[in-house]
């Protein structure tokens, strides 16, 4: 089950189940997890040819709807840990992009790990590899990615590095008290 919210992000006490539609009106929350190695890598992951939606498709590190109780934060660790078998403590999402029927939230960090050693969650991942922003697009062009926007991925391979909504270039670009 799935909580529904407001439009302006609050629970209203109901729920939905998987793979209904929120009702008009009502939105439900998503979560995605970006991680990243220290040489700026993004850990991928292809789907099962069995999953629904999106089969064989690589995709970001890991995702998925929050559940009834969760908190976004709550959702994403549950997500990782069950996807790749990664235990990590996130900071508060770096993006949120709001879309017709739902929230979705993006987690990024950096922990280099191999990808050999992931616990892959057998129900959804068959492999995790190391991709660099040019191989994700590539595969994206290829029918191969699940189809993010060419400048989703370039957003999220900018904001790894920043944690702010607004990059200034230099000191001399602030503006003094």
């Amino acid at each position: 089950m799935y909580d529904l919210y407001t439009a302006d992000r609050e629970r209203t006490g109901k729920t939905m189940e998987r793979w209904e539609q929120a009702p008009e009106g009502y939105y439900r929350l998503v979560v995605h997890i970006c991680i990243f190695s220290s040489d700026g890598r993004m850990l991928i992951q292809q789907r099962q040819p069995f999953k629904r939606g999106w089969a064989n498709m690589w995709d970001i590190s890991a995702g998925g709807s929050a559940i009834a109780g969760e908190t976004s934060r709550q959702a994403a660790e549950r997500e990782l840990r069950e996807e790749l078998g990664i235990k990590l403590e996130l900071p508060r999402p770096s993006l949120t992009i709001h879309w017709e029927k739902g929230f979705d939230e993006y987690f990024i960090e950096t922990l280099d790990v191999d990808p050999a050693s992931l616990q892959l969650q057998p129900e959804e991942v068959q492999a995790a590899r190391w991709a660099t922003k040019e191989e994700i697009l590539a595969l994206i062009a290829e029918g191969r990615f699940v189809p993010y926007d060419r400048s989703m991925i370039e957003l999220l391979f900018y904001r790894r590095n920043t944690r702010s909504s607004v990059t200034l270039p230099d000191a001399s670009m602030r503006k003094k008290p």
